[in-house]
């Protein structure tokens, strides 16, 4: 067990200095490229057996991503999402009213798109918004960012970490359940994100709107499958919620809406071989990576015997904020998830602990570059277009934000 836990721990941590760093000598690596060596090297070492690693990887999340990113795929492919974006900036007439249009507007999306799907079709939409306004695209990209951090926070769809909590967190209506306890200080946390942004960049805050031009729709017929699909997760969205209400034996699980949602566009577009090629394929290799190098570390019982032996009390809201968004800046708030959700199972956690967990490791993205894949998306894209966000521009809103975010959640959770 002792040989097992260094070489799984040596190798995650060796794994989260290769993310923070990403180059080796003249070579640039990816994160996916780095979270796959990290399962290649657990599983070549013998750290966890060929059954082991396959039942590791959360089928239903990786079905549910592999979905929704067929959706957000369509969506960026037919220009829709551009064009309904276009068209909302006509009442748009300052960087005011643009701050909170990306923080509201990409916020909501993000609860029911998931967050790495709309950091991937907004980075080159807010790129283009700066250029419109002629400002700089630093706080654009930043409200991008906290928007969908933030803003996935209220719904068991909105990010990865969400959904695991969601299957596997025993929250028997989860809709409901996250809407009720993270609905109001969500749309709290987005004003403070935005009132932040206006201190650290007043200077930008006195542009006005320079070009009222709109994006038309590219493809209309991949357009049509989007609104179809869109109606579709609003629909089984509310019968999943009906069901549940009344009590209905019926297991649509949030896998199901994701795929269901996905049919159209690959049934009605013209290219669905290329649309689906194109998706995020290096994020889902991302996560089955993920899920077996945590699979690994979890068979060790290292960070298990870490916390259980500080006497810590796991049903607290602070404690689980506190070691939410630290641990998630070492391991990223997925794999953390992943690592400590079980722990608070066998502790018999609570609704709102379960909440908290949510929250903390959410808006831990919030703090740094790292806390979150959404951020690294939203940079890697953004270089592409010649833009970029440093650890520091980050870091000097992140911290702060992070603090009043947690803040927030904790007074909801505890005293409303």
């Amino acid at each position: 067990m002792v040989a097992s836990l260094n070489i799984s721990v040596i190798i995650l941590i060796a794994v989260f200095i290769l993310i923070a760093v990403r180059n080796v000598g003249k070579i640039r690596l990816k994160i996916w490229q780095i979270m796959l060596f990290g399962a290649t090297a657990v599983f070549l070492t013998g750290q966890i057996s060929p059954l082991d690693a396959f039942e590791s990887i959360n089928i239903d999340v990786m079905l549910f991503l592999f979905g929704m990113f067929i959706v957000g795929e369509a969506l960026h492919e037919s220009g829709y999402l551009s064009h309904l974006a276009h068209k909302s900036l006509r009442r748009v007439r300052n960087v005011d009213e643009l701050i909170l249009f990306v923080l509201f507007a990409f916020g909501f999306l993000s609860a029911f798109l998931m967050n790495d799907t709309m950091a991937i079709i907004g980075t080159p939409l807010v790129i283009l918004f700066a250029k419109r306004f002629d400002m700089s695209a630093k706080p654009l990209l930043l409200s991008l960012a906290f928007a969908v951090t933030i803003g996935s926070v209220m719904s068991p769809m909105g990010n990865p970490q969400n959904l695991l909590i969601a299957i596997d967190g025993n929250v028997s209506n989860p809709f409901v359940t996250f809407l009720g306890y993270l609905f109001v200080p969500t749309m709290i946390n987005l004003l403070a994100a935005y009132f932040l942004l206006k201190l650290f960049y007043k200077g930008q805050f006195t542009k006005e709107r320079i070009d009222n031009a709109e994006e038309e729709v590219k493809d209309p017929r991949l357009a049509f499958a989007c609104k179809i699909s869109l109606s579709i997760v609003a629909i089984l969205i509310i019968v999943k919620i009906a069901l549940v209400s009344l009590n209905v034996n019926l297991d649509l699980r949030l896998t199901y809406i994701a795929l269901i949602a996905a049919l159209p566009v690959v049934l009605i577009g013209n290219d669905r071989v290329r649309l689906i090629k194109n998706i995020d394929w290096s994020t889902l290799v991302f996560f089955a990576a993920m899920f077996v190098l945590m699979g690994s570390v979890w068979q060790t019982g290292f960070f298990q015997s870490m916390i259980t032996g500080s006497n810590i009390e796991l049903s607290s809201v602070p404690v689980i904020f506190t070691i939410s968004i630290s641990l998630s800046q070492l391991i990223s708030n997925v794999p953390f998830v992943a690592l400590f959700l079980p722990l608070m199972n066998q502790a018999g956690s609570t609704v709102v602990g379960t909440m908290a967990l949510a929250a903390g490791s959410t808006i831990a993205g919030n703090l740094l570059i790292l806390g979150a894949a959404s951020n690294v998306i939203i940079i890697q894209n953004a270089e592409k277009k010649g833009e970029t966000l440093t650890f520091f521009d980050f870091a000097r809103i992140g911290i702060p934000l992070t603090i009043i975010n947690a803040v927030v959640y904790w007074m909801f959770l505890e005293f409303v």
